[in-house]
């Protein structure tokens, strides 16, 4: 990875080796401002070479401060400043190949502004805090820090003084800890404590087990105490709570605090005596003082803090910032103080309306210290002032620009001269240019790129090729081999590159050079190939788990939900309580058998009388299902009369479906399909190029794509996921897998928007591959349209991606292997007839984001498969929700924040009348940016054009109605305004929403509604609603919110609404199942309830399962496995997660294990009664009965009373025969297992594998 040896080269060109020696000089020589022209490719090697000459400056200065017999002084650091945070990350990565990557890094900017009450994300902040604990002093054993690299932003906002002395909690194994006072230094650091940890900075404590999720680290770690001592540190998965497999556990875990500003004494001291002198943040303030950590308490630091500093006045003396691109980072800092500034404008205008005031950034205030502060110390400085403070400290101020530095002199310069060239021919700085020049760029074209490098290699000079990743790399050395061109690979190059030879490596380099009079040339795959995948290294570090288990998904049942029991209809969730045992005798002095049941409330039985309760034992937990339905539906009378009337009509209904349900199935379970072959290399070498980390879904879900496919029955499978989750990855593969075994693949897609983004995508995922790729859409021209069919009628395309025109008569394939359907909700009823006549022989994959409930339907019950892609990609943020009146200022300041960045935005306004008078207010609001309009009455190819072109990036601003709801995927567009958005329903603002936050940014959603009209009361509930959940990943819970919202009429057709509206979802696609499987001829498969009523101690303790959420959810893993390797894995789970297992839990697993033994003989009742044990129904044969009288002296079979069945009645197991004490917990459930192993063997069902 390695390309110090190539700096080496470079430095035999006299420009390149002066850049060294001039930053090597002493401080009083060296040069206070001196601009570098080079190319952008050389960018990396540049700040190398600056950082290599600080060094020497350093070492020589020692030496001789040694010899004088002075202390060396602390090293100086070169920091690198670029226009964004992107540019700063791409910078940081190049950069590792000439510098050892330990020795740089990177000090992010805050999302957020200073003053807006948001905190930035505790990643970020444990990043920055890192790297100023690394400036103000290194660790034992830690490389010293060279290279800092920060966004322009990071560089003009001031931070609070001392971050960097501030210790953090730091864990080894092995070492003696006081727990509480652990406990108590993590709440202190900003961690905030919950009962299960699922995000970056959160803690929870269960036992002697911590689980903490440092803002630093890829992964929460488990420590287990025993005792004082820390036993052992485990990493475990946010996605299922269980202990990382196959990862290295770590020894020492380094947890830095999670905000800027901690809450010590003296800062709840002065919040205390603020928040009279500020009553805009008086809530805040109050918080603080009472020792909370707060939301967007970082925009107060300025008055809390101790000081304010900036970056700059802590770096060592003689260290040296340089500026890459001056011009551009100048307009950005410009745009961040302007924008700041706007925001505060806006914030004070709407506050006129009745909103919150913002704090006044000017207001003198005193704290107790005397000194009076203001907010505005906290605000952006400007460059100048930067620059100041950099020069009176003896830090360098180096800039480096891509243009050429002595392209005009003074005399030179007219009217037309640019502005850029005008500021560097009037500088007073000193220059340097080094003479490179960017290399041919060959995008792609094999042949001419090979002719070239012949060339080259012919006249001996020095090419060095790399590539991100060793796929590209791969490919390359093959092509070079076939060619003849001498090619050497390596896996760093240290040595200097062999002139006459190509040099091939990987290593991160965006673009590549050329110099001329060494004869030496780096090239890039963005040279070589047109394009750099984004492979990361971070795959390498990562290890995500291929998800076998399920997915931790607390039952959060809130007092007052509505849930479905099986047996009784539906009822009000009330609470968990404990109740002791029935029957049980204990032992002096040993603890009362007690039980967890849930309560649920039912209609009353009598009227006017009060409602029943009924009581769930926690083991049946997979009885009760949370209903998704009406609005509020009225509750069943217990004992399931007229809730077994409901189901029945439900049920009939329900037979038209599963009737067409059937033939569909069996029709496709009959025909043969083709089996593909296993992975072909290639195919791992896809995959290894893949830019980002897959999540645990996304692997067991291309698992599940591959075993399907790799089976002869066709696939039929459906993806549903969130938008963004990584379908389309899922799809390559399968696509790519198809084509291995020759087959050709079509991709359906609704729009022709997407049939280019998937071309894009699908192109760039395949670029070195032999895969031939076309498209169909509207945006082809006859010709090209024609020439696409053609070669799918003779083989000579792969891929085809289109829209509905793949479905019509004229499209025609070779050997159609795979289809794949994007977007499927948006197919209506002929295309899914056309798509299920081929649907009985070839493998049809279909991706969703929002499924509609027939899709959930299918896949519920079995008909199609379907794979859930929950998990959000680790990088994304829940998008910021603003909801307000509209006014001119804050309108202008969100288009500006996203003009700033390079963004986009969509501005929706949903009234085509005056829709253009909407974007010209617009574009005399901001002139400066690009706007465009669409609208649903355009003609559909300008439509297209333009929502194209804004995928393109030539404009800024989207003016438009509603028609982005659906499938626009801009990953550039991040912030969303919308209009009159008292007019919307709840789904409609999400997906509106869902448009934004598709990248890495931080998005922004303004929910504005006009002053002058007051509010309708739903209009405000739903504005709150759509404000409070913004979390990821809502789509599929907003799919069943909405069949709440709206009951589920218009999604199902007339007859089924009623149906679903009566028994809940759940329930309803339970009922398709059951139909389904009786059309199949199946034998009821659904496990019967069952019930197992013994004097056992069987539950979990507060102490070890702390919390009802948590609790729940462990109760019903347990309830729902239904084979003895399922209880072990339950068991299993408990343990990593809470510790050793109590008795209790023991008991409780053991039971669990007794029913699935008693369900399998046929039982449905194991319980005691009065001095006797009930199994029941027992129907049992004449030797078993003999059996049973003789081995259990004393036993019965009776009829049941008022039924048509028998039981078994066992007298209670002593411990002895006379004067013995009953048996309880372990013994008992033992005995209980003998009398099922003598006496009730198991039936033998019809083979059928139970599904996990």
């Amino acid at each position: 990875m390695s390309l110090t040896g190539l700096l080496t080269a470079l430095s035999e060109d006299r420009s390149f080796a002066n850049i060294r020696a001039q930053a090597a000089r002493p401080l009083t020589e060296r040069s206070a401002e001196t601009i570098i022209s080079a190319t952008d490719g050389l960018r990396a090697p540049v700040l190398a070479q600056i950082a290599r000459g600080l060094a020497d400056g350093a070492g020589a200065a020692s030496s001789s401060d040694g010899a004088k017999g002075g202390s060396a002084g602390s090293t100086p650091i070169l920091l690198a400043v670029t226009a964004t945070g992107r540019e700063a990350e791409e910078l940081q990565s190049g950069l590792a190949s000439y510098v050892p990557a330990e020795q740089i890094a990177n000090f992010p900017s805050w999302e957020t502004l200073p003053h807006e009450r948001l905190s930035p994300r505790s990643d970020t902040v444990g990043q920055r805090l890192s790297v100023l604990r690394r400036l103000d002093h290194a660790q034992d054993g830690e490389q010293p820090l060279r290279v800092v690299v920060a966004p322009v932003r990071s560089v003009l906002q001031p931070v609070v003084a001392g971050l960097g002395a501030m210790k953090p909690v730091t864990l080894r194994t092995g070492q003696e800890y006081d727990f509480q006072q652990l406990v108590a230094r993590l709440a202190g650091a900003a961690y905030s404590r919950v009962d299960m940890v699922t995000r970056r900075g959160e803690f929870a404590v269960r036992g002697g087990i911590i689980d903490v999720f440092p803002p630093t680290e890829d992964h929460p770690v488990r420590a287990e105490f025993f005792g004082d001592e820390l036993d052992e540190m485990r990493w475990f998965a946010v996605a299922d709570q269980r202990t990382l497999t196959d990862a290295e556990h770590p020894s020492v875990i380094v947890a830095p605090p999670c905000r800027e500003l901690l809450i010590t004494p003296s800062v709840q001291s002065r919040a205390a005596k603020l928040k009279e002198q500020l009553p805009g943040g008086r809530e805040i303030l109050e918080r603080i003082a009472g020792g909370q950590y707060v939301e967007g308490m970082e925009s107060l630091a300025p008055l809390l803090a101790d000081e304010m500093v900036q970056l700059m006045s802590l770096l060592p003396e003689g260290s040296m910032t340089v500026v890459l691109e001056p011009e551009k980072v100048r307009a950005r800092a410009h745009d961040l103080v302007a924008t700041n500034q706007e925001f505060l404008t806006a914030a004070w205008e709407s506050a006129s309306g009745g909103n919150d005031a913002p704090l006044d950034l000017h207001a003198a205030l005193d704290a107790d210290d005397g000194a009076s502060r203001t907010l505005a110390a906290g605000s952006f400085h400007t460059v100048g002032e930067v620059r100041e403070l950099a020069l009176d400290r003896s830090v360098g101020w180096w800039s480096v620009t891509g243009l050429n530095v002595n392209a005009v002199t003074t005399s030179q310069i007219d009217a037309d001269t640019a502005d850029e060239e005008v500021r560097l021919a009037d500088t007073d700085a000193d220059t340097l240019t080094v003479t490179a020049r960017e290399p041919t760029r060959f995008s792609g074209d094999v042949e001419a790129m090979l002719r070239f490098l012949g060339e080259r290699v012919h006249d001996d000079w020095r090419v060095v090729l790399v590539t991100d990743g060793p796929g590209p790399l791969q490919r390359l050395s093959e092509l070079l081999h076939g060619a003849e061109i001498p090619a050497a690979r390596c896996d760093s190059l240290t040595e200097v590159p062999r002139a006459g030879l190509v040099e091939l490596t990987t290593a991160r380099a965006g673009r590549g050079f050329v110099i001329e009079a060494t004869r030496t040339a780096l090239l890039t795959e963005a040279d070589v190939l047109g394009r750099s995948t984004a492979y990361d290294n971070r795959a390498q570090r990562k290890l995500p788990q291929r998800r076998k288990r399920n997915q931790v998904d607390p039952l959060a049942l809130q007092k007052g939900d509505y849930v479905v029991h099986e047996q009784h209809g539906i009822g009000q969730f009330i609470e968990l309580v404990q109740r002791p045992i029935a029957g049980a005798m204990t032992a002096p002095g040993q603890l009362k058998p007690v039980r967890e049941y849930l309560v649920l409330e039912y209609a009353p039985s009598k009227r006017n009388g009060p409602r029943d309760r009924l009581f769930v034992p926690t083991e049946q937990l997979d009885q009760v299902s949370t209903y998704v339905g009406g609005e509020a539906p009225s509750l069943s009378k217990m004992g399931g009369a007229d809730w077994n009337k409901t189901k029945r009509s439900a049920k009939k209904a329900v037979k038209e479906i599963a009737n067409e349900l059937i033939r569909l199935y069996s029709a496709r379970m009959a025909s043969k399909g083709y089996a593909f072959g296993p992975d072909t290399p290639w195919q791992r070498e896809l995959e290894q190029a893949f830019p980002y980390v897959e999540t645990p879904d996304q692997l067991t879900t291309i698992d599940e794509v591959k075993a399907d496919m790799e089976r002869p029955i066709p696939m039929d499978r459906l993806i549903s996921g969130d938008v963004g989750y990584g379908k389309t990855e899922v799809a390559v593969r399968a696509a790519f897998k198809a084509v291995q075994d020759g087959k050709q693949v079509a991709v359906l897609v609704p729009t022709t928007l997407l049939a280019q983004q998937h071309t894009e995508t699908f192109a760039e995922r395949f670029s070195g591959f032999p895969v031939r790729l076309a498209t169909l859409s509207r945006f082809q021209s006859a010709k090209e349209s024609k020439a696409t069919l053609e070669g799918l009628r003779s083989g000579a395309i792969d891929v085809v991606i289109g829209t509905h025109r793949l479905l019509s008569k004229e499209t025609q394939f070779k050997n159609l292997g795979l289809v794949i359907i994007d977007e499927e909700q948006r197919f209506g009823v002929e295309h899914k007839e056309k798509l299920k006549a081929m649907r009985t022989d070839v493998d049809v994959l279909a991706m969703s984001a929002t499924p509609i409930p027939r899709t959930l339907e299918m896949s519920m019950t079995g008909i199609r498969e379907t794979s859930t892609l929950a998990t959000p990609p680790e990088e994304r943020h829940p998008v910021l929700t603003y909801a307000g009146p509209y006014t001119d200022k804050q309108v202008s300041a969100a288009i500006r924040r996203e003009l700033m960045r390079e963004g986009q935005v969509f501005f929706i306004h949903n009234r085509v009348s005056s829709i253009e008078a909407q974007a010209k207010a617009l574009a005399e609001l901001v002139p400066e940016a690009r706007i465009a309009v669409a609208h649903g009455q355009m003609s559909e190819s300008r439509l297209e054009q333009i929502i194209v072109d804004f995928w393109e990036k030539k404009f800024d601003v989207l003016v438009c109605t509603t028609i982005v709801e659906t499938g626009l995927d801009i990953a550039n567009a991040n912030t969303l305004i919308v209009d009159h958005a008292d007019r919307y329903g709840l789904s409609q603002l999400h997906q509106l929403r869902g448009r934004v936050g598709r990248g890495r940014e931080r998005a922004y959603a303004y929910f504005l509604y006009p002053t002058e009209k007051p509010l309708s009361e739903t209009a405000l509930e739903r504005l709150k609603a759509v404000a409070a959940h913004n979390e990821l990943g809502s789509g599929l819970q907003l799919a069943m919110k909405d069949l709440e919202i709206r009951g589920a009429g218009n999604l199902l057709g007339g007859e089924q609404s009623g149906h679903i509206a009566g028994v809940g979802f759940d329930m309803y696609l339970r009922l398709v199942g059951e139909a389904v499987a009786e059309y199949r001829g199946d034998q009821d498969t659904g496990p019967a309830e069952m019930k197992i009523e013994l004097p056992v101690n069987a539950h979990l303790p507060h102490d070890y399962v702390p919390g009802e959420r948590l609790r729940l959810e462990a109760y019903r893993t347990i309830a729902n496995a239904a084979t003895e390797e399922a209880v072990a894995e339950a068991g299993e789970e408990l343990k990593d997660r809470y510790g050793p297992l109590p008795t209790p839990v023991e008991n409780l697993l053991d039971v669990a294990r007794l029913r699935i033994r008693a369900r399998a003989a046929g039982l449905t009742d194991v319980a005691t009664q009065g001095t006797m044990i009930r199994f029941s129904p027992a129907e049992l044969t004449e030797s078993r009965e003999m059996r049973l009288t003789r081995m259990y002296p004393g036993a019965q079979v009776k009829s049941v009373p008022g039924a048509d069945t028998r039981m078994a009645l066992i007298p209670k197991p002593k411990t002895a025969r006379i004067g013995g004490k009953d048996l309880v917990d372990g013994e008992i459930l033992a005995w209980a297992r003998d009398v099922l192993d003598a006496i009730f063997p198991p039936v033998q069902a019809p083979t059928e594998e139970v599904s996990q």
